[in-house]
């Protein structure tokens, strides 16, 4: 399983910018002029995890390989997206699959960008896309609750998935997000409405505050507006400068530590943005070492160990008898499974054990 980032945002908010430093794709053209990036753009990069450059440096495998994160990047949305403005409402379809949303939200002033509404105000511009997600979930609803009355006429069973879905479409008429809904525990025809639904405003949401080189530090007030309302709907907020972010992808590695060091800053954005999504849904990464091959998975943190088993095959999960776990620290300080083993630190766990982030494991399965 991968992590998935859509991008959201009003035009020219720094959307492409970001993408392109993020992914390292330079491929989504970025100008300073609204609707700029016309197809959705899509990238799959890697996860930076210095576990498994320090596993690929002891066990000079064949080949490495790090866990993923897909970004999509979409058409900037403008009001009125749900009746036909703009561009960016014809691509939403792109991001409903996308297991988190980026909400990027210009937090500077720059009188040579233009922006679509003329001034840089964070809060109507995060309650402008918000606005437009939810009316596209409900144009979604709407449409599903118009095919299921017709289907339910004839399967007695999908007729227990008409009234909530009716509930569902009066909540999101009332401007509250699919989060918000409370989904019945004990109907499953409609839990597999609502899985195919895919609601955007269901989602998790990050916002990611856009500032120039004079906001990197210090929050500015438009930084702060938008870190309060994000506290206040229990969402993170990461603070990045696109145009920084871009300028690091032209030095090499140890320039780059160099410049982050001269503005205060630990990580690039590339790295933030993964680690709070990882954060924010739970994630974790479990590794693999051997001869062939060193790798990092990702799983959901609380899984048990045969449904981590399944992100490597279904037939692990299937036929699971038992996990083999070395904790990563102790796997560094005895250099091999086998000296780990000599010492009493590998570890025997069955299909109760909760998988820890960072756990190297080999897993017996018979099918």
């Amino acid at each position: 399983m991968a992590l998935s980032l859509g991008i959201v945002g009003l035009p020219n908010v720094g959307k492409s910018t970001l993408f392109n430093a993020l992914t390292r794709a330079q491929n989504a053209e970025a100008a300073n002029y609204p609707f700029c990036t016309i197809e959705p753009n899509k990238a799959t990069v890697t996860v930076p995890d210095k576990r498994v450059d320090a596993l690929t440096a002891l066990v000079k495998p064949a080949k490495t390989i790090y866990a993923t994160v897909d970004f999509v990047d979409i058409a900037g949305l403008v009001r009125g997206a749900s009746k036909g403005e703009g561009l960016g409402n014809q691509f939403l379809a792109n991001i409903r699959e996308c297991a988190a949303i980026v909400e990027v939200v210009r937090c500077f002033e720059d009188e040579n960008i233009t922006h679509v509404d003329g001034t840089i105000d964070p809060l109507r511009d995060a309650d402008t896309i918000e606005t437009e997600l939810l009316l596209a979930d409900l144009e979604t609803a709407e449409k599903r609750l118009d095919t299921l009355k017709k289907k339910s006429k004839f399967d007695k069973e999908m007729q227990k998935a008409a009234p909530p879905l009716e509930a569902l479409v009066a909540h999101l008429k009332k401007g509250e997000p699919g989060s918000t809904f409370a989904v019945p525990e004990l109907n499953e025809p409609f839990h597999q409405v609502w899985r195919e639904l895919s609601l955007l405003t269901s989602k998790k949401f990050i916002y990611c505050a856009n500032v120039d080189e004079n906001g990197i530090g210090e929050d500015n007030r438009h930084v702060k507006a938008l870190r309060s309302l994000a506290d206040s709907r229990g969402c993170p907020l990461v603070k990045i400068c696109a145009r920084l972010e871009e300028e690091l992808q032209a030095l090499p590695e140890n320039e780059q530590v160099e410049l982050l060091e001269s503005y205060g800053i630990e990580e690039n954005g590339l790295e933030n943005v993964i680690r709070i999504g990882y954060r924010t849904l739970g994630l974790a990464s479990f590794l693999t070492a051997g001869p062939k091959e060193v790798r990092a998975w990702t799983f959901k943190q609380g899984w048990k160990a045969p449904q981590t088993a399944g992100v490597i095959h279904t037939d692990f999960e299937k036929g699971f008898i038992r996990a083999e776990v070395i904790s990563f620290d102790d796997y560094m300080k005895y250099k091999s499974e086998a000296a780990c083993r000599a010492a009493g630190v590998l570890r025997v766990e069955g299909k109760d054990y909760v998988v820890q982030d960072g756990d190297m494991m080999n897993f017996l399965f018979n099918v």
